[in-house]
């Protein structure tokens, strides 16, 4: 959720017709009256002996006395001591029924941070394993990062790591974060937004991830509240109207349904509850439905002894109350990632009333409720917790997954990027021809999917077909979908522009490192002709095992540093020359009588052999024409090269284009230059299309038809046929970039009339 958010009209429209806001925040955000009292240490250690007789009290004793002597008289925002809320946090975990290294390390979790304390002196009193916990929850200090959101990203990337080692950390810090959002209302405003903006982004949806579902309700709730008080107002009032209305339907709807269930021989517990503030405004936003259209704001659970008495209530509640066409959700056989498992139905009740069933067994509860936590910790033999949840736990499974994709991020905020994107955990289940199920989040598409698949799938993928017809790669799948991935040996990396069609944090990664890869051996290719070319003319041998040995003089690790280095105008051909042959003397000359072509957004280099940092230039006027090539010319996205004619100006290629061999002799008229585009005018670009078509009525008016409607602008078109079947046509177009004329070629491959397409540089 975006800071200072407006209602929608339908929410406007809701607060019209709902009781008078209030001017001032809803009763809930008001700041409360700092804790009468801290709960002692007998407190404590009666909560853990509850669940776990074989507590050890002394440790407890002596972490309770530890933290509170270090955090001494420091304070919080609302006035109380500063450990009343390392308490509070521990306090938190015992209701999740944690071991002691956990409690305790929940009560020292400040302290390395915000105290004297120290790593060294925590593992000499407490033992290494709760302060391998504490540290992995300690930020990391005198970052020397230049934004928030890199600081952000860096403290996340340590938080994950540390949990990836302990999955105890993410509880710590979950309890933590809980903690704090609950004593919101006493911070600074500032603050408030960042803290409840980040809870949002990263800790509820992790919690989600993790299973821990009433947790990650809490803190969308309190995250809503803060950053948006007029809809969590207007959504509230409306509950408490429609409560007020249905005062007695949950009452009336678990006798009702607790007496068919018995009469059919079945024993169950049935809860019923309405829907939480923020997943009710979600609902809303992502539907386009106002409060009213709304199927499950009341919600109930049906816990049952077995997984075939789940069925078997499913099927006594079909026959009771009509059924939802569309609502029923199994993921019993097909669970969720993060192991939840539960048959979902939504039927209408007492009173036309629509409400949501779901059915579970005891165990399938306790997860649903407290994820990865409701795992048991110790097991006969299963060594330590990490260990038995990397055996039994698909969320957690997940989370060490992705945190081995997250770790070949480039820099911070591109990793912040990656983890919000794998945080989402509204999903669709879709599947390989052979029946593999692949889980992905909401509104991703193909792209996603074979990647998803594997990554060499995704790098060399061309197009589609879901549920067996030929669709673009753009598709956005639902539920169900059985998705085919054509690939081609051909192409080895994919388009730059998919990375923004992309949904998934490994998609875009991948396409991220294999951009780069491909953009490297383009520099490398340029780099290494500049390299020879210079060695030809100065009639010198070059060979690889002699640059090898000069490595150490150029400061680079490997051959293709040096020539995707030089590639990229980083460093001099003659520089290479020298390295190899420390009495090689560079030969000057002038050129186009000492006067430099320039142009906005290009920059020519002095020297021979050398292609210069492409920095764009504005206000600079220059007599020198600049064309695109002519045939297939060029568009923004494409790295780009220019080549001087004297007498004619600069030609621009893509640095692909098979016309550049013909300049290879020639490397002193290689410019690099880069597009210097006004986004707020936007301009059309040449570019060239190949396509074989089949050879019917109507298939010319079918591609024509797909550039038309993609806003492309056809300037020529050449026909020829080589056989009775296909057609070969050359069209000549323009598009606005390569993104653009991407999405071209995907929507015409996935026309049935159109065999091939690629794209033509000459």
């Amino acid at each position: 959720m975006a800071s200072g958010r407006r209602m929608s009209r339908q929410m406007e429209a809701m607060a019209d017709s709902a009781a008078p806001a209030v001017a001032e925040p809803p009763p809930a955000t008001k700041p409360r009256a700092p804790r009468a009292r801290m709960m002692r240490q007998y407190d404590l250690v009666e909560r853990v002996r509850s669940y776990n007789p074989d507590t050890d009290e002394d440790m407890l004793n002596r972490a309770y006395v530890y933290a509170m002597k270090a955090h001494g008289e420091q304070t919080r925002a609302s006035g109380d001591p500063y450990f009343s809320h390392p308490l509070e946090v521990a306090a938190i975990l015992t209701n999740l029924k944690l071991d002691d290294a956990t409690i305790v390390a929940a009560l020292l979790h400040d302290t390395i941070e915000d105290t004297e304390a120290t790593r060294t002196e925590i593992d000499k009193l407490f033992g290494h394993e709760i302060g391998a916990l504490v540290e992995g929850l300690t930020k990391l200090k005198r970052l020397e990062l230049v934004s928030r959101e890199a600081k952000q990203a860096e403290n996340l990337r340590k938080l994950l790591l540390a949990i990836a080692n302990d999955v105890r950390v993410l509880l710590i810090k979950l309890a933590d974060r809980l903690h704090n959002m609950r004593t919101l209302d006493f911070v600074p405003p500032a603050s408030r937004q960042r803290i409840a903006e980040e809870t949002l982004d990263i800790y509820a949806p992790l919690a989600g991830r993790m299973g821990m579902q009433e947790m990650r309700e809490e803190l969308e709730d309190l995250s809503f509240r803060t950053l948006d008080p007029e809809a969590f107002a207007v959504v509230m009032q409306r509950l408490d109207a429609l409560a007020e209305r249905n005062r007695n339907l949950i009452g009336e709807i678990e006798t009702q349904l607790s007496a068919n269930l018995a009469k059919n021989g079945l024993t169950a517990e049935v809860t019923g509850r309405r829907k939480r503030p923020f997943s009710i405004w979600t609902k809303m936003e992502r539907k386009s439905v106002g409060f009213e259209q709304l199927s499950d704001i009341y919600g109930f659970r049906v816990v049952l002894d077995d997984v075939p008495s789940c069925y078997r209530a499913l099927g006594v509640v079909h026959t009771t109350w009509p059924m939802v066409p569309g609502r029923f959700k199994d993921y019993i056989s097909t669970p969720k990632q993060n192991d939840y498992r539960s048959l979902h139905t939504t039927v209408i009740g007492p009173g036309q009333q629509r409400v949501e069933l779901q059915f579970r067994t005891h165990d399938m509860n306790q997860i649903a409720e407290y994820g990865i936590a409701a795992h048991a910790f110790y097991k006969d033999g299963a060594g330590s917790p990490t260990e038995l949840l990397n055996r039994e736990s698909n969320a957690f499974a997940w989370l060490r997954h992705t945190i081995e994709m997250l770790s070949e991020a480039q820099n911070p905020e591109e990793f912040l990027e990656h983890t919000k994107l794998e945080l989402f955990h509204d999903q669709v289940f879709c599947f390989t021809p052979k029946g593999k199920l692949i889980a992905l989040p909401r509104a991703a598409n193909v792209i996603d999917f074979a990647y998803a698949v594997h990554t060499d799938v995704g790098n060399s993928a061309v197009g589609c077909k879901i549920n067996g017809k030929f669709a673009p790669l753009s598709s956005e799948l639902q539920n169900g979908d059985e998705v085919e991935v054509l690939t081609s040996s051909v192409q080895s990396a994919p388009p730059a522009a998919w990375e923004s069609l992309a949904r998934t944090g490994k998609a875009r990664a991948a396409i991220r490192r294999a951009t780069r890869a491909a953009m490297r051996d383009q520099y490398a290719g340029l780099g290494r002709r500049i390299v020879e070319r210079l060695f030809a003319r100065a009639k010198i041998d070059y060979a690889d095992d002699k640059l090898k040995g000069a490595l150490p003089r150029l400061a680079r690790a490997s051959i293709e540093d040096v020539m995707a280095s030089v590639g990229r105008g980083e460093m001099k051909a003659s520089d290479v020359a020298r390295a190899m042959y420390p009495d090689y003397k560079e030969e000057r000359t002038a050129r186009f009588g000492g006067k430099k072509p320039e142009k906005p957004g290009i920059k020519p280099t002095p020297e021979a052999g050398k292609v210069g940092p492409a920095v764009p230039i504005g206000g600079i006027h220059s007599g020198l024409p600049v064309k695109f090539a002519p045939n297939g010319g060029a568009v923004p996205g494409d790295r780009i090269v220019g080549i001087v004619s004297p007498g004619e100006g600069i030609t621009i290629y893509p640095i692909h284009s098979p016309a550049l061999k013909e300049f290879e002799e020639e490397p002193e008229r290689w410019l690099d230059v880069k597009w210097d585009i006004d986004e707020t005018t936007p301009q059309r670009f040449p570019a060239r299309l190949f396509v074989q078509n089949v050879n019917e009525p109507g298939s010319l008016a079918q591609i024509a038809s797909v550039i038309a409607e993609h806003d492309g602008n056809i300037d020529n078109i050449n026909m020829s046929r080589r056989s009775p079947d296909f057609t070969e046509l050359t069209i000549d177009l323009e598009v606005y970039d390569l993104k653009h004329l991407s999405a071209i070629i995907a929507q015409l491959r996935a026309k049935a009339v159109v065999a091939h397409v690629e794209r033509v540089n000459g």
